[in-house]
């Protein structure tokens, strides 16, 4: 226990834990000068929380709150890195900074910023021993009781304790990470792909040498006619070393799949979370469709087209050298460039081709898949005559576009190696006729041959996959690109300031907005030409005017989704910049309209709290149900089989519109926000269920801006 007391930082120094856990993790590089901000009051979980995660924003980093359940700690701690664990145990009390997880050691950052390993399971023992404490005199009187032998108390007691404990979850961690959006590069280099591809890379390298190798030995005793047991022991060898260089290879390979697929997936999801609705308002659901089955196209390709594309390489640069080492060598090395010209002169050509043909797949499906979600407006409104026009045309193109493109491709992968075979051996038996070489000189031309051979077939099939990846690219860049997009962090020392209970009074505003202008993309008027609005503790706003009037796009701005062109926004005196993003939405909130709301295929539990955190606490639970009651949908979840857990949406449980109206409304509500603003929240309900639910959410609200038409 020497090694984990060193190791433990005060509670005070949480500031300095943090900054040298992210420096010894590799993550230094990230940093801004300067220390990430004071030290919030250690005392209050909520208020570590914040100061962590905007900490973290600050130096552009992501930390992520988890509970880890009793029975996983040892499999976290062996995986987990970097992170935080801040400990209220009395014997240490204090904050641990783990860099890296291990089977049998962890590696922790000291106050001294030496960087120690630890035992694995002295700090599960640590992170248990919270829990375990109430507990542990009690299940000790029962080892007495029970007459339980000295030398197995010790095990049985941990059995015991870990079947207690095993529904508990120990808080007071985070994982330091770096965001989806940060540089993909740094990603992949923190996630050990560089390192990884390495490895890849060079048994790649050794194989082939140790292949090319084993057939030189073969092939110079089969041309000099003479059996030699000894060479062949020695091949039968080599051919036997490449089994293991073959399995590093596959692992290492699957280990980059693995790896790149998660990040690439993570930063796609961002970026479509982070695009701006305006910027997706144009498209339609196939269009939108269209691009997701593109992003699982360039998962698959790319990864398959670049693992190839990279052994094409190597097996080209040996060749190469092989070749070159061969009598005649300037011409073959001269040969094998002219023939690389001309694949990829095939490669370009099958490239317009497959984009021609993607580009009109895409159409076909969005045009499928609007005609899908259109159809009974089609059957009561379109002429029946019409409802197929120009959906031959459109397949016809489609096949005639892809006729078009398997040709080349066909073209490709049978001209490319096996054209090269044909001029590689043909100018061999040129020169083996002009002047004959030595057997081991012939070997060794015939070889290099053979090696560009099989590199050009991993070549006309890496074209394939790289072209199809970079058509699906142009999809989905976008939503990579909107992953990079600029957040305001904030300042680490301000979400704390709502704990200090400093309100300015019931008279300051808490939300103001200053003559605020915006302007949709294309238009040439603003929707809205100096606004101004302060909202104070208390204030019970109802917001009248006709459809087009900026209503909703005014709601969008004040919580933070929209950004306006000019004036300026204020939450307690503070602007969007200091506060931070996260921290602006997490204060004020909104029940969006109908149309732009949803109920997500999950259980109802999950659809109310979705806003406040999930998995949720037994507190939310209660909460979610006893508003539930208060807004009317009591009845809902008790005629429910799985009551708050029952699966709703579309899949699921049925809900009708105005229960789907409450629910965004409790959503709203649950998330304790300072400005709750609800835009046509009350517009499906009847007049008793609405006076219900305004009473709820007047009672509930510090302050509230209800929209509404006149």
């Amino acid at each position: 226990m020497t090694h984990l007391a060193a190791t433990a930082w005060p509670l005070t120094r949480l500031a300095d834990a943090f900054e040298a856990l992210i420096r010894s993790a590799a993550l230094a590089r990230t940093m801004k000068p300067g220390p990430p901000g004071p030290c919030p009051t250690v005392e209050d979980d909520d208020e570590v929380d914040c100061w962590v995660q905007a900490a973290a924003r600050s130096v552009d980093l992501e930390a992520e709150a988890v509970e880890i359940p009793v029975c996983d700690v040892e499999a976290f701690l062996r995986q987990a890195g970097p992170a935080l664990f801040v400990l209220r145990e009395n014997t240490y009390p204090g904050v641990l900074a783990l860099v890296r997880g291990g089977r049998r050691w962890v590696h922790l950052v000291g106050p001294d910023a030496r960087v120690r390993r630890v035992k694995r399971d002295e700090v599960s023992d640590i992170l248990r021993r919270t829990l375990e404490a109430p507990l542990m005199a009690e299940v000790d009187d029962l080892l007495e009781r029970a007459g339980v032998a000295p030398t197995r108390r010790s095990a049985t007691r941990t059995a015991l304790l870990r079947e207690q404990l095993a529904s508990r979850s120990i808080a007071g961690c985070w994982l330091i990470r770096l965001p989806p959006g940060a540089h993909f590069s740094d990603q992949c280099r923190h996630a050990g792909v560089t390192q990884m591809l390495a490895v890849f890379a060079a048994a790649h390298v050794v194989h082939d040498l140790l292949w090319v190798l084993a057939w030189w030995l073969i092939g110079r005793a089969a041309l000099e006619g003479r059996y030699d047991r000894g060479w062949l022991l020695a091949w039968a060898l080599l051919l036997l070393t490449l089994v293991p260089l073959r399995m590093l290879a596959t692992w290492a390979q699957g280990v980059l799949t693995v790896v790149t697929s998660s990040l690439l997936r993570r930063r796609l999801l961002t970026g479509a979370l982070k695009m701006e609705p305006d910027s997706l308002r144009h498209l339609g659901v196939g269009s939108l469709l269209g691009r997701v089955i593109e992003s699982e196209t360039l998962e698959s390709l790319a990864q398959s087209g670049a693992f190839l594309g990279l052994v094409a390489v190597l097996e080209l640069v040996m060749a190469t050298l092989i070749l070159g080492m061969a009598p005649g060598g300037l011409v073959y090395v001269c040969l094998l460039i002219a023939w690389l010209a001309v694949t990829v002169a095939l490669g370009l050509r099958y490239f317009r081709d497959r984009r021609a043909w993607t580009g009109v797949r895409l159409k076909l499906t969005e045009d499928l898949v609007e005609r899908i979600v259109g159809h009974r407006t089609r059957l009561a409104q379109e002429d029946p005559t019409r409802w197929h026009d120009a959906e031959d045309q459109a397949v016809d193109r489609c096949l005639h576009d892809a006729r078009r493109m398997d040709s080349r491709g066909a073209l490709l992968e049978a001209l490319v190696p096996r054209g090269w075979l044909f001029v590689g051996v043909g100018w061999l038996a040129v020169h083996l006729i002009a002047a004959p070489p030595s057997w081991g000189a012939l070997a060794i031309a015939f070889g290099g041959v053979l090696l560009a051979y099989r590199a050009l077939l991993r070549v006309a099939a890496s074209i394939s996959d790289l072209a199809g990846a970079a058509i699906a690219w142009h999809c989905v860049a976008p939503f990579f690109r909107a992953a990079a997009g600029f957040d305001v962090p904030g300042l680490p020392a301000v979400p704390t300031m709502r704990y200090a209970g400093n309100d300015g009074g019931n008279d300051a505003p808490v939300l103001a907005a200053h003559d605020v202008m915006f302007r949709y993309a294309g238009q040439a008027e603003p929707v809205l030409r100096g606004c101004s609005l302060e909202i104070a503790a208390g204030d019970r706003i109802l917001l009248l005017g006709a459809s087009g009037g900026g209503k909703s796009t005014l709601a969008s701005i004040l919580t933070g989704v929209r950004t306006p062109d000019s004036g300026l926004l204020l939450f307690r005196g503070l602007d969007r910049d200091t506060i931070g993003v996260d921290a602006w939405r997490r204060r004020v909130v909104a029940a969006p309209q109908f149309h732009e709301n949803h109920v997500f295929t999950g259980a109802l539990a999950f659809n109310l709290l979705m806003g406040r955190r999930w998995p949720p606490t037994p507190q939310d639970l209660k909460d979610a149900e006893a508003l539930c009651h208060e807004l009317g949908l009591g009845e809902l979840v008790t005629r429910m089989p799985g009551g708050l857990f029952q699966i709703v949406g579309e899949t699921g449980w049925q809900l009708s519109h105005g229960e789907r109206s409450r629910l965004y409304l409790a959503r709203a509500l649950l998330q304790d926000a300072d400005v709750v603003v609800l835009d046509e929240s009350f517009a499906e309900l009847d007049a008793p269920t609405l006076h219900r639910c305004l009473e709820c959410a007047t009672k509930r609200t510090p302050s509230l801006i209800v929209i509404a038409h006149p």
